[in-house]
Order: structure tokens, then sequence, then C-alpha cells
């Protein structure tokens, strides 16, 4: 007869979850644990992955230079640009921004990156999960230390929550990493097989081994997967989203804060915008399906009275060079845009200067703003916590933006 142990040595499962990132502690064996030091704020951060074009999504309609150096993927106000001021305007497909905007809820920051810039969509995805500089291996994520430090003085950590089926590194600390999970219904199906269910419900045997890693690791799983299973069935929404992944997983997102999960962080992905080729079918898709999605996200939470404690941020790994290719799509670039969205925004509006398309680097627009300096606004201003600690320095925060 196989034996627990026995099991846990030779099954397959069991080895790969050696390495599954330590879960959560979204509640502990008696019940939900409450978050000891919340200020009831909470952090949505969309990944738009593959490098978004800055400068078709926050168009310089108004700039002869972006016209020159883009004569046929230029947007033009013929086009249905949507006008936010006298020199910037959103992509036609983001009507669903426009009115956020227009209402008060949509905070624009331009040139946004980072000294000696890498184009390589996986170290710069890196150099911004991990919030680190260029010259830096970081191999924990700014969320995930923020996870660690918000937790250093409490019992049960923070909760963070990815929709999707893998961790990104953003979201992994050194100590509390964040839960991964497209389905709160299906990861609970997951943890209800007959051996982790078994395993999980044992006293765990002393010491630090692997194997005891292994067991603590499945009873915070199965702990988890409950408590999310259990409060996401309190609400589900009504409101209309994009039948696209991207949908559905904001869709989720918005189900479980309606629902009241104790998480301070959320994490969603977008992605496809390496567009090299014929870009503005394929972007105006992206964008659409964006704004589309975070419009239903901000109805939603609006009706149940959680988007003043609600705050997004769009980011993506770095812009697309001002000049277009003879692909009638666009390459590597370095600085970029990152769009805020909440119901509490002190500042709302564009809320730096336009890029400065007269003053490149080597054809790439110069970033005027460090990408930690934002971080470091959302994590002291908004979520209360210690910027410089989680950052390992002092980055200028933005002032009377949250």
């Amino acid at each position: 007869m196989t034996t627990r142990r026995d099991f846990l040595k030779t099954s397959v499962l069991a080895s790969s979850l050696l390495f599954v990132p330590k879960f959560l502690h979204a509640l502990d064996r008696q019940g939900v644990a409450r978050l000891g030091t919340s200020n009831g704020r909470r952090l949505v951060v969309i990944q738009l992955g593959g490098g978004n074009d800055g400068l078709n999504t926050i168009v310089p309609y108004r700039n002869d230079l972006y016209y020159k150096a883009r004569p046929t993927l230029a947007l033009r106000e013929r086009s249905g640009l949507l006008t936010l001021n006298d020199e910037l305007a959103l992509n036609p497909a983001m009507t669903k921004l426009k009115a956020l905007y227009d209402d008060g809820r949509m905070g624009v920051l331009n040139s946004v990156g980072y000294p000696n810039p890498d184009r390589s969509h996986f170290r710069s995805m890196d150099i911004w999960q991990s919030g680190s500089a260029s010259d830096q291996i970081v191999t924990t994520g700014w969320l995930g230390r923020y996870l660690d430090s918000a937790c250093a003085t409490c019992q049960v950590p923070y909760n963070g929550v990815e929709v999707d089926d893998t961790l990104s590194l953003a979201m992994k600390g050194s100590r509390k990493k964040g839960l991964a999970l497209k389905n709160p219904q299906k990861f609970h199906q997951f943890t209800q097989n007959h051996f982790l269910a078994q395993i999980s419900n044992e006293q765990a045997p002393g010491g630090a081994s692997e194997l005891d890693y292994l067991y603590k690791t499945l009873a915070e799983t199965s702990s988890s997967a409950d408590y999310l299973y259990q409060t996401s069935k309190v609400y589900k929404s009504s409101v209309t989203y994009p039948n696209t992944e991207f949908g559905r997983n904001l869709k989720t997102t918005a189900e479980l804060i309606n629902s009241g999960i104790e998480t301070r962080v959320f994490y969603v992905s977008l992605s496809g915008f390496d567009t090299h080729v014929r870009q503005q079918e394929q972007q105006g898709k992206l964008l659409g399906d964006l704004a589309e999605g975070l419009g239903a996200f901000a109805e939603d939470l609006q009706k149940n009275g959680q988007f003043d404690s609600t705050l997004v941020m769009t980011f993506s790994e770095f812009g697309r060079r001002v000049q277009q290719n003879a692909s009638n799509g666009t390459d590597h670039g370095t600085a970029n845009n990152i769009m805020l969205l909440g119901g509490a925004l002190r500042k709302p509006g564009i809320l730096n200067a336009a890029p400065d398309l007269a003053s490149l680097d080597q054809g790439d627009l110069r970033y005027h703003l460090d990408f930690r300096s934002v971080y470091a606004t959302l994590l002291r201003d908004w979520l209360g916590a210690d910027d410089k600690a989680i950052l390992g320095s002092e980055f200028e925060r933005l002032t009377g933006i949250v």
C-alpha cells in the first residue's frame, strides 16, 4: 500500500510542487484572517506585454514631428482621436477610457522609463517587475517585496493574487509570494484531489526539509483555495465584459473584490503588443480590449462602492521607436506612458509634459520620469508601505496624485 510519505517522494505532481512559490496565508487553520494593518486600499496592476506603442496610445496629435516620423502609421484627428487636451489624444479604440478620463477617474504619466534602457522583452520586463536598475539582477519583485514588508509585523501575510496560470516575478518576494489562479472554483477543485486533501489535513513533521516545506505549502494552498472559492460565491457580476481572456480575467478580479476578499494587490496581463508589422489593426484591437475591459471593471466596482478604494496602474516593458519601420509597424524603443485609474485620484488628467519629439536619444524618446518614482508613490501614498525599504533606495515621489 502506498504511504503518504512514498507518495510525496515519488509523485511527479509532488515533485513539481516543491518548486511552486509559497502561497500567501489568506487565512489560518481556524478561518479567514483579517489584514492587521490594512488601510482598505488595493492596487491592480495591468501588464501590457510586448512593448505597447505609447505614441499611438496617447497620441501627440498636434506635433508635426510625430506625423513626419510616421507618415502612414500616425493617427490623425479625422480617424476619430479622443481629445484629452490641446496636445494629446487617446487612440480611437479607447472610448471607455475617455469616459473615465472625462469623469476625473484617469491620469496619464508620459515619458516613463529608466537609465540605460534595455530593448530585450525579457530583460526589460524583469527590470520593471523587479523594480531594479538596468545593471542589477534581482530575483524578487517589487510587489513581492511589498508583501514581505507589509507582512513583517503581522501574524498572517497580506494577500496578493495574479489572475493567471503562472506567477510573475513582480509578485515573488523572498518570504511571501502571490497566488496565481484564473478560476477560484477550478483552483478549489484541484486542491480536493484525494492525496492532496489528505496531506494538507495532516500535521507537518518538524524541521526545514523540502518535505516539510511541501506539507506547509499544500496546507496553505488548500486553505487559501477554500477561502477564495467560498468568498468568490458571494458576488457574481452582471456587468458585460469583453469576451476575451483579458476581459474574463478582469471579471474574475472584480468578482473577488466585490465579494470582499482580503487582497491588497492584483496582477492581470494583456499580451500581444510586439507590433513590428501592420501595427494599427493589431494595436487597435488590443487597446479596444484594454479599454472595454477596464471600463467594465470600473463600472462593476463603482456599482458596489469599491472603486474609490481601488487604484489601477497600466505599464509596458518599453515603448516603441518614434520612426515607423518599413513594415508599417514600430520596433523596440524606450520610454512610455503609464495610465492610472481610480475613484479617488487626487490629481487626474495629464500629469506631466508630453513626450519631447525634438530631443530624441538615437531615435528614441528620452525618459523624464523614473518608473520607480511611480512605484514609490503607489507604495507610500496609496498602500501606506515603506517605499525605500521595498525599492532599496529612495526615489522622488509624485506629490498630490493619490
